[in-house]
């Protein structure tokens, strides 16, 4: 099956600036061993001794013809300087 995926800004040298790209899987697995075959590097960016890293979120649209998009957790210490209760 054919998928489109949405690449975020940080992956974007590895795709050569491409935003979106489409690759062939019918599951998570076999799309980014497709990346990783277009895209050399990519699955190490992506997984940690086979589960997709801790930092990555990747929601799957579920439909035929899906969309999948990797957006990278966002994380800091702006809490605080922003107003926020500390915790």
């Amino acid at each position: 099956m054919s998928v489109i995926v949405r690449i975020p800004t940080p992956l974007r040298r590895l795709t050569g600036g491409k935003g979106v790209v489409e690759v062939k899987g019918d599951n998570l697995a076999q799309c980014i061993d497709s990346l990783e075959a277009q895209f050399p590097g990519m699955r190490e960016r992506l997984r940690d001794n086979g589960e997709v890293r801790h930092f990555l979120n990747i929601y799957i649209n579920g439909e035929p013809g899906d969309e999948v998009s990797i957006v990278p957790a966002i994380a800091g210490g702006l809490l605080h300087r922003f107003g926020w209760p500390e915790m």
